[in-house]
């Protein structure tokens, strides 16, 4: 058997959860390849990156013109099919479409044509929106009856269009999507709530299992370090956010506002940040750029005595399974499938930011008193 996955990039949690597919699809005795448009070139026969640097900026400019995203980068696809024909894989397995690196149409018209198995692993919604990747934070259902009634995330990724484009972008992608029956394609969610919506969608009639992502518990475990110290936060009540882009959407403003709302008592940490974000920090915020390192990340989480995750939209975020699994309680909002990811007992699933405020202030008031009672047993022998 062989099966060819593909995705928009090597790393990051989608080129992540292929990786480790690949891995598995080893281990069952298949022929396994892994194929992307972006990032690093291949390091053997089984990978292989089939879009170019120019050709994604390209891509990137044709979708801010015409907001079509996913109908361009016909050369890179050219290559892509080549290698597919090349290989005659019995199975195709899809990450991520989107991203500026591979056209849809082509894709799916070989499908279509081909006898494979096509399997396909949803990291967002897209593939089933005339436009955006989410829409919780919008509080938007028109992606169930054609995306027909005015987009409000237009100037959101992937930015650029029209309404006219978004009608036709969703028109399509079902045309397209649909021609490949039940029996031929199957889906893959992260999490109950993302299948859950997916069977409200033009995907309904389709299979669909949860696989919930993992992490590598190797790595994130309690990490005992003196980060704290090194900082110049002894003492403090650590609240850490960690995201691998701050948008408003991960809950950057709400982060900032939770300077305004603590005493010096607390200390904020925000891991991920852009050099940009980092300077117009407020004060009493410490900002730290993305790190590649997943050990250096498991000493923030471990130093931290609560991880707050103030994202509006999401999928199954991994972050949260990264911070419980150093001991760290998380506190974060009832969206996406982030209630799913909440093991700890002492991690809490909020439906405010002020709600979200008294849970912190509570834990550290909680702290407190166990510190105090340790000193006092210590000092009364």
């Amino acid at each position: 058997m062989k099966v060819v996955q593909i995705n928009t990039v090597p790393h990051l949690s989608t080129g992540s959860v292929m990786s480790k597919n690949h891995q598995r699809y080893c281990a069952e005795g298949y022929e396994s390849w892994c194929m992307w448009g972006r990032g690093r070139a291949a390091n053997n026969a089984q990978e292989y990156k089939f879009a170019t640097k120019l050709g994604v900026y390209c891509d990137v400019l044709l979708t801010r013109i015409d907001g079509r995203c996913g109908f361009h980068s016909k050369a890179a696809t050219r290559r892509l099919l080549a290698k597919l024909d090349e290989i005659k894989p019995d199975v195709v397995h899809l990450h991520n479409i989107h991203g500026y690196y591979v056209n849809i149409e082509s894709l799916f018209n070989w499908l279509a044509c081909h006898d494979c198995e096509v399997r396909w692993t949803l990291h967002d919604c897209w593939p089933f929106t005339g436009h955006c990747t989410y829409f919780d934070a919008v509080a938007c259902n028109d992606w169930k009856t054609g995306c027909s009634q005015g987009c409000c995330q237009i100037n959101d990724y992937p930015k650029g269009g029209t309404q006219t484009a978004v009608v036709e972008n969703y028109q399509r992608k079902k045309q397209l999507f649909t021609q490949l029956p039940p029996e031929k394609l199957s889906f893959i969610c992260p999490s109950e709530w993302l299948a859950g919506v997916l069977k409200e969608s033009f995907f309904a009639a389709y299979d669909v299992v949860v696989e919930h992502n993992s992490i590598n518990t190797e790595i994130f475990k309690p990490t005992p370090n003196d980060l704290a110290t090194q900082l110049g936060l002894e003492g403090k009540f650590i609240v850490l956010g960690v995201a691998n882009i701050w948008t408003k959407e991960k809950g950057f403003d709400d982060f900032i506002r939770l300077r305004s709302v603590l005493d010096d008592s607390f200390a904020l940490v925000m891991v991920g940040l852009t050099k940009q974000q980092i300077r117009a920090l407020p004060k009493g915020i410490l900002g730290v750029a993305k790190t590649e390192s997943p050990s250096m990340l498991a000493q923030y989480y471990s130093a931290a005595q609560v991880f707050f995750n103030p994202t509006y939209q999401d999928n199954y975020p991994t972050v949260n399974l990264e911070a419980e699994a150093c001991g760290t309680p998380v506190v974060c909002y009832n969206v996406g499938g982030c209630r799913e990811t909440i093991q700890l007992e002492e991690s809490c699933v909020v439906d405010s930011f002020d709600r979200a405020v008294q849970v912190i202030k509570k834990r550290a008031t909680t702290q407190m008193y166990i510190q105090a009672e340790k000193g006092s047993v210590l000092a009364h022998g």
